[in-house]
């Protein structure tokens, strides 16, 4: 059992050894020269504008949050799709094929039911306004 880890610490040491060799060789090759605008902060080739800890307003951490919360969910849609085969048949599959007369509805409604769930929330979080910019 211990020699199925041996690979993976053998890669983990590697790894941790590299990273520590290239910053101690930019450590020991480093000639520093601090300037003024060297040390402004980089905003995509534009001036830094106002502070960085403005406040910004709910709605962009809303629309995020809710962005990442439905690309998740559809996200459970593709496992769904590679075994649609499997779970819409009532006995396992031969050769990528049903018998015949053991095709089950049950892969379809398991979906159907997941995207009826999806959709109340998604009517739920339209009628609470929360993707409205005004």
């Amino acid at each position: 059992m211990e020699r199925a880890y041996v690979p993976v610490l053998l890669l983990l040491g590697f790894v941790v050894f590299n990273a520590v060799l290239m910053l101690g060789l930019s450590a020991l090759t480093l000639r520093a020269r601090p300037t003024p605008v060297k040390q402004t902060a980089y905003e995509s080739g534009i001036p830094p504008l106002g502070d960085a800890r403005e406040r910004f307003s709910v709605k962009f951490y809303m629309v995020a949050v809710l962005f990442i919360i439905f690309d998740i969910e559809t996200v459970f849609m593709i496992p769904w799709g590679a075994h649609f085969r499997q779970l819409s048949c009532a006995r396992p599959v031969i050769a990528g094929v049903c018998p015949a007369g053991q095709v089950s509805l049950f892969g379809f409604v398991e979906m159907v039911v997941f995207i009826v769930i999806l959709l109340v929330g998604f009517i739920y979080v339209w009628k609470k306004g929360a993707l409205q910019w005004d």
